[in-house]
């Protein structure tokens, strides 16, 4: 009877320690943030995104202009179309085909221009912004964050109290006055998002 107490003894004994041992590890820190919103809410993001509509405000103006210009002879064409003669109309309708091609590409162009400084300023700060969030997370104890501001990021639930995009923005503003050079690259890479769906 003894011998068989003992293994029983000895079990008890492990479970505790080991149920010791799990209660003693830190429980695991997950944040998420929405990296866009902080991007742009950050003051380097809003002054970043008031240059850029300063900069395109003439191509938008100038777009504005041709899309009128081809609306008064479509508006024209229309309330002459019964009394102008054939080679007239004929006329008016190639021109306005030409510049209705013109203005789609230049149209085009302009938002390729677009794309392409929007991801300059991405890249840019979002470098800036990984360095906070990178220590952020090491002075917070966090083991994991998440950014889910693209919709094929596979979070199905996030609770508001994990969120930490407001303080990743308060924290960069706070330490990254507007106008600062950009801060070198983080010593570990963000990870790479998911590819976009076609």
């Amino acid at each position: 009877m003894t011998t068989k107490a003992i293994p029983a003894t000895i079990l008890a004994a492990a479970l505790a320690t080991i149920a010791g041992a799990q209660t003693a590890a830190p429980p695991t820190r997950v944040g998420v943030i929405h990296i866009q919103n902080a991007i742009i809410g950050t003051k380097d993001g809003q002054k970043a995104a008031a240059e850029l509509e300063t900069k395109l405000a003439p191509k938008r103006k100038e777009l504005e202009g041709k899309q009128s210009a081809i609306a008064q002879l479509q508006d024209q064409l229309n309330k002459g179309r019964n009394t102008m003669a054939a080679d007239q109309r004929e006329k008016l309708i190639r021109d306005i085909d030409q510049r209705t091609k013109s203005l789609n590409r230049d149209t085009e162009d302009a938002q390729a221009e677009v794309e392409q400084e929007q991801q300059k300023i991405l890249q840019e700060l979002g470098q800036r912004i990984m360095a906070v969030i990178d220590k952020y997370a090491r002075d917070n104890g966090f083991n994991l964050i998440l950014d889910v501001s693209s919709p094929q990021t596979p979070v199905l639930y996030i609770s508001s109290g994990i969120d930490i995009t407001q303080e990743i923005v308060a924290l960069y503003d706070k330490n990254a006055p507007a106008g600062a050079a950009p801060a070198a690259p983080a010593a570990r890479p963000p990870v790479a998002p998911a590819p976009k769906k076609k």
